[in-house]
């Protein structure tokens, strides 16, 4: 198994229409009880575990640097700390929050997402980890808190220009929760990510006490490293626009310092709600990507 063939397996495992019927399923599901949501969504996991995950090309980035990490521990899941990480390979540590923008396609939803996160260190395995805090979106989503989740965008753009500008406009029905972004990505240059951020981070993601449950509800995807070994560092001076405002986390007084861009699709298995894979490493992971049997990956609709 090498990065082609893994891209090519994963894209083969999302079916439009299927993904369609979910999105339909959705409409009535969302009428239930959040526990019995909670009861389905944990029977289909039990026969599909893994899902295709498909983070689409300018996949961007919002760095902030948080200058007094302390405010933002309430808002931790229990076993978690502030940690201090780097975007790229060789930057000064920092404590950051991130928005990250991006359109996905998966074998459940697809569409566009931003995504609040607080990086942070499991105390219990001590992997650096990527804690959301908070998200929008125009397609449906799940979570242990909110269950089965319609759209709170709509209009939403996320999208780049023959001119080289990456532009996101995302906002709920009152404004409460908002993205906007315009870089332009013509000088940006490709630079070694923080392997320890990027690799590790990804394979040890929580949600945060506002998006989640207070455990943390760990997940993680599988992919091939060299998925993360670079990306855009787009200047500031390149920043033509951007906002950030969540009714529920709030700034923390923090201070745009860096803008990452994947000028490439990034294919990933994704844990299924439930599940957590550990891998620990990064020799862990690759192992367990090379051996992906994508003929043993059964859908949801399955």
């Amino acid at each position: 198994m090498n990065v082609l063939a893994y891209a090519k397996g994963v894209e083969k495992l999302v079916d439009p229409m299927a993904v369609g019927k979910t999105h339909y399923m959705q409409t009535r599901l969302v009428k239930l009880p959040i526990w019995l949501q909670r009861r389905i969504v944990m029977s289909a996991t039990k026969k599909a575990d893994k899902m295709p995950f498909v983070v689409e090309p300018y996949c961007t980035f919002l760095f902030y640097e948080i200058p007094i990490p302390e405010k933002v521990q309430k808002f931790m899941p229990e076993g978690f700390v502030p940690a201090k990480s780097a975007a790229f390979e060789g930057d000064k540590e920092k404590y950051y929050g991130i928005v990250s923008m991006f359109r996905i396609h998966t074998s459940v939803f697809w569409g566009a997402r931003a995504e609040y996160y607080l990086v942070a260190e499991n105390t219990k395995t001590g992997l650096l980890s990527w804690v959301m805090m908070d998200y929008i979106s125009d397609s449906i989503s799940y979570d242990e808190r909110h269950g089965l989740k319609s759209p709170d965008v709509h209009e939403a753009v996320m999208t780049t220009t023959c001119e080289g500008d990456f532009v996101c406009e995302m906002k709920n029905a009152d404004g409460s929760k908002k993205v906007e972004c315009v870089a332009n990505l013509m000088k940006a240059k490709m630079k070694p990510l923080n392997q320890k951020l990027w690799i590790e981070g990804n394979t040890s993601i929580a949600y945060g006490r506002l998006a989640g449950e207070p455990d943390g509800d760990l997940f993680s995807l599988t992919f091939f490293p060299e998925e993360m070994k670079q990306a855009l560092d787009i200047s500031l001076k390149d920043v033509k626009h951007f906002y950030v405002a969540s009714s529920t986390v709030g700034k923390f007084g923090a201070v745009l310092d860096k803008v990452v861009s994947f000028p490439f699709a990034q294919h990933m298995l994704s844990d299924s709600p439930g599940v957590h894979t550990h891998y620990g490493s990064e020799k862990a992971l690759r192992e367990a990507v090379e051996n992906v049997d994508f003929k043993k990956i059964k859908s949801f609709h399955q």
